[in-house]
């Protein structure tokens, strides 16, 4: 008999593909990152509890390509400094990613809010631009030109916070309570060079990140990183409490709150 390709796999075969995953080589990216100053009540607004806001308001933009064999990948986020139990970090509102295979690990393993979308990361000499498009909508472009090179920093740990939860078969709310994810990354930088320019943040109803003005440019720097991460959950959270905050996740949030309409199969 033939082998048949949705049958169960074997002990050996998932065991095979769980060291394999565990075997990856350092796989670095290029990549730009701009952080600014926003208005405090609307960087606190965006945070579901328990997240609390950071001493500063604020948001930071990663735009970069990842020069997989075979498989070049966009990646991006939004993300706003927060803070739980002690821990800084930083909450991702959207995480664009060019291909699909990115974006199902990363929501169903983690919980990250990832979407499909468009990454665009370009240099030519010292001019650079990088974005994030979703909906043929720009609505974060970075732009400027390279003004110097800077020491590289020491490796460093990063942590950035998930809710993982299944929207509930009818439409109630969750199918269980959401878990907080603690997602840390160990980064490390072999090059990295500071950008003069600035920061457009354009109007999306799915994306709309234009409601985080810029209102102190801190910095916006282009580099090439290699991290590794690893998630944990550390609580369980108020499904009543997250709710307000489902739409983050979903251009469309009322397909998953009205529940399936009677009679559907």
């Amino acid at each position: 008999m033939a082998r048949v390709r949705y049958g169960a796999r074997t002990e050996a075969e998932i065991a095979a593909a769980r060291t394999a995953s565990s075997k990856l080589p350092d796989i670095w990216s290029t990549g730009v990152v701009a952080v600014w100053e926003s208005d405090p009540d609307t960087v606190a607004a965006v945070l579901p509890p328990p997240l609390k806001p950071a001493a500063r308001p604020l948001v930071r933009v990663n735009i970069s390509k990842v020069d997989l064999p075979g498989y070049p990948l966009g990646a991006g986020s939004v993300a706003v400094a927060a803070e739980h139990a002690g821990v800084a970090g930083w909450y991702p509102l959207v995480m664009p990613m060019t291909h699909e295979r990115a974006l199902i690990g990363g929501r169903e393993v983690f919980g990250e809010p990832k979407k499909l979308g468009d990454v665009t990361v370009e240099r030519d000499g010292l001019v650079v631009r990088a974005a994030l498009a979703r909906h043929g909508i720009e609505f974060v472009e970075v732009r400027g030109a390279v003004s110097e090179t800077l020491p590289l920093p020491e490796p460093s740990r990063k942590t950035d916070f998930y809710f993982k939860f299944l929207p509930a078969v009818d439409g109630s709310g969750f199918d269980a309570d959401p878990v907080l994810v603690h997602c840390v990354r160990n980064e490390k930088v072999r090059k990295l060079e500071r950008i003069t320019g600035d920061i457009v943040l354009r109007e999306s109803m799915y994306d709309p990140v234009a409601d985080l003005p810029v209102r102190t440019l801190v910095e916006i720097t282009i580099g090439e990183k290699t991290t590794d991460q690893k998630g944990r959950v550390v609580e369980r959270v108020s499904g009543q409490a997250l709710l307000p905050y489902i739409h983050q996740r979903y251009d469309d949030p009322q397909q998953i709150l009205d529940g399936p309409p009677e009679g559907s199969a």
